[in-house]
């Protein structure tokens, strides 16, 4: 008998083909011969579904291979469908569910006891974002359709799901019963397509050098990059906790990526100065900073060490106790669970920060030969004519930035830079010299007051 390899790259049509050329010549196959199993490839070409039924879908009691409809989770389908028709974003249906205090998909699977895969863990159950919305209103398969082989694997050995071309899809319409009419989805696909976001130029593509380096003063989570898509050549950063996006922050912390530039560039040679004029006084200066420093990070961590580790030996006992207290009767089933799984979800959390405490305890052990390694990267800005990522991040830990106070003219906002080995540094007043007023690549001038770290 002939072989027949499907190929990663065959049409859904010749799948077909080549199945039943295999199921035809195994007829002729001599008596001893084994029957070959029914060809899967063939079932998933003949509209069986490939994947697990989407959120709005569960699969049929009486056939796995059918989905029926959920009516819980369709009526949430139908009403962002709906929302979206009425002209309200993504963001403000992800807002509406979360107010309504409506499940996440993931946290509705779970519970009702059905296994998917994805992040079991969630904050916030209730916290729907943007992405998941969009998914949702690009799902064709909520016509009733069904729709296989969107993603390959490059090989058998390989597990990793990579997304098809629309042309190698195999697409059966009917299947199962609609949750959405084929025209109201037809008129969201094409709202979506007015709405949908412009790509960036390309010169915008690559992650600005200062992702991962800016953080809240206030809240201390990441300030995240974003282009401003009605003038694309203005990049800034902000809150990633801002409560404008749902989170908890009351600023943006708005501040704009080529004005942090030239901040950080004038102080950078600012503290270039500072070694060039003194550079026993400086080198004393990091000696004196680090151990004070260290000295006063190293007892806070051992204090909170510790009374993680004191937290954690009593929720063990606590879980102990829970159990037996279960076993004699005292603690019923329904209580036992709750209890249990509350103590661990904090044995878990007490786990990481131990594990977080020990890391840094040994982070700030090494800051203390580290002083030479600071040096050294100062002298290599000192011989380059403009900023790196590679340079920044060997120079500079972090930057935390606080809220703008002011408006116009008066508008200032203060931000701390935490050197890398050193933390934040104080500089000499030999160091200090007037106020610097630049403009921006993009003409907006930013004063820089060196004793305030101001942008």
């Amino acid at each position: 008998m002939n072989k027949f390899i499907v190929g990663f790259d065959a049409t859904p049509q010749e799948y077909v083909i080549n199945g039943v050329r295999y199921l035809v010549e195994s007829r002729f196959q001599k008596p001893n011969y084994k029957e070959p199993k029914e060809n899967t490839m063939l079932n998933n070409c003949m509209g069986e579904p490939l994947s697990q039924p989407p959120y709005g879908y569960m699969k049929s009691a009486e056939n796995k291979k059918k989905w029926v409809i959920d009516s819980e989770a369709a009526e949430v389908v139908k009403s962002i469908f709906k929302m979206c028709l009425e002209g309200k974003g993504n963001e403000a249906i992800a807002r509406i569910l979360q107010k309504k205090q409506i499940l996440v998909p993931m946290a509705y699977w779970q519970s009702k006891g059905l296994p998917r895969g994805g992040k079991k863990t969630q904050p916030n159950p209730y916290k729907w974002c943007k992405t998941t919305v969009s998914k949702i209103l690009a799902q064709q398969e909520y016509c009733g359709d069904i729709i296989n082989f969107k993603t390959c694997s490059k090989s058998f050995k390989n597990k990793t799901r990579y997304a098809n071309p629309e042309d190698k899809w195999a697409i059966f319409k009917n299947v199962h019963e609609p949750i959405i009419d084929r025209e109201v989805f037809e008129q969201v696909q094409k709202l979506i397509g007015k709405t949908r976001r412009r790509n960036p130029k390309p010169e915008n593509w690559e992650r600005n050098m200062f992702c991962d380096l800016l953080y809240c003063a206030d809240c201390g989570r990441k300030l995240w990059f974003n282009i401003k898509h009605d003038k694309e050549d203005i990049p800034f950063f902000m809150c990633g906790n801002y409560h404008g996006n749902r989170g908890t922050c009351s600023s943006t912390h708005y501040l704009r990526a080529d004005a942090i530039e030239q901040v950080v560039m004038l102080e950078l040679r600012r503290l270039s100065k500072c070694l060039c004029d003194d550079e026993e006084s400086f080198a004393m200066l990091l000696a004196d900073k680090t151990n004070a420093d260290i000295l006063k990070e190293k007892k806070h961590i051992e204090s909170e060490l510790q009374k993680c580790i004191v937290r954690s030996e009593q929720v063990a006992e606590l879980c102990i106790k829970c159990y037996e207290d279960n076993v004699s009767g005292k603690l019923s089933d329904e209580m036992f669970m709750r209890f249990s799984g509350k103590y661990e979800m904090e044995r878990l959390e007490l786990k990481e920060k131990i594990s977080a405490y020990r890391k840094r305890l040994s982070e700030v052990d090494e800051m203390q030969l580290g002083k030479e390694k600071f040096i050294a990267a100062v002298r290599k800005f000192m011989q380059m004519d403009k900023l790196t990522a590679p340079l920044l991040r060997e120079l500079i830990d972090r930057i935390d930035v606080y809220e703008v106070t002011g408006t116009g003219k008066n508008r200032k906002q203060m931000i701390k830079i935490h050197y890398k080995f050193v933390g934040y540094l104080e500089l000499p007043s030999l160091a200090r010299q007037h106020n610097y007023r630049e403009e921006t690549r993009k003409g907006v001038a930013v004063e820089y007051v060196p004793n305030a770290q101001s942008a």
